[in-house]
């Protein structure tokens, strides 16, 4: 976990660039605790679940396994785990009281896991205000190979970008003009390693390239926090979500 004398530098890093890495946040007893309970919950949780919580790269490889969804709705120990220590860090870096969302699995299959269009987590969220953040646990090595996130620096200063529909499973929309000269002057390549936890505010935006690894891959656990302030248009992203999920069951991606 990290440790609380670093709080302040970590809050100025969050603050100043609209994200920040803490390496070591979970100590290996605990990490490798967290891949236990994450193969238990493959195994006895995950085939309970509907299409619209499990997302495969490919639907008829079982080994192409790319996302679950809210898995601390499902289970016990990762309801325990996102309001933890993820939820005091989440209060400490926003500022408030904070509403958990959402505890998700992504993982890139090696040569199967697609890349991560250039997307604001705000706009999936549709908040006002955006205070909101996401943390992503590094259950793998994570380097340019296997797909790091690759943060846009301040970019959570300058407001809202214009994205469209993406024909990406999990991440559906992407900005539309991403790869300016101020995009490439200011993307930071954030390689991480297990038990590291990168933090980033809902508005930062954020890619990730494909797997091109010929056997890693590359697992994470996702946590997802809204402030108190922070107000739902809940009609607004059901609307959204019923009209993504019909398309998506159109396609025979879900």
């Amino acid at each position: 976990m990290y440790l609380m004398k670093e709080t302040p530098q970590i809050v100025e890093s969050y603050n100043r660039d609209g994200f920040v890495a803490i390496p070591s946040f979970f100590i290996p007893e605990k990490l490798e605790e967290i891949k236990f309970e994450l193969s238990r919950f493959q195994k006895q949780i995950m085939p309970r679940l509907g299409s619209s919580e499990v997302f495969y790269e490919d639907k008829s490889n079982s080994k192409s396994l790319k996302q679950i969804q809210r898995m601390h709705q499902h289970d016990s120990y990762f309801f325990d785990l996102m309001n933890d220590e993820p939820r005091l860090l989440a209060e400490v870096l926003l500022g408030e009281e904070v509403v958990p969302k959402n505890l998700q699995y992504f993982n890139k299959p090696p040569l199967l896991g697609s890349a991560t269009p250039p997307h604001q987590d705000g706009y999936y969220f549709m908040l006002e205000p955006c205070s909101a953040l996401t943390m992503w646990l590094a259950l793998d090595v994570v380097d340019e190979e296997n797909g790091c996130i690759r943060y846009l620096r301040c970019s959570h200063k300058k407001g809202m970008r214009l994205h469209n529909r993406t024909q990406t499973l999990g991440f559906s929309q992407g900005i539309t003009d991403f790869g300016t000269k101020d995009d490439i002057a200011n993307e930071i390549v954030c390689c991480a390693k297990p038990g590291d936890l990168l933090v980033h505010q809902a508005m930062t935006v954020h890619r990730a390239d494909s797997n091109n690894s010929i056997s890693r891959n590359r697992r994470a656990l996702g946590f997802i926090f809204y402030g108190s302030s922070a107000k739902e248009n809940i009609e607004a992203h059901q609307r959204y979500k019923m009209k993504l999920e019909k398309e998506l069951a159109l396609e025979g991606k879900i």
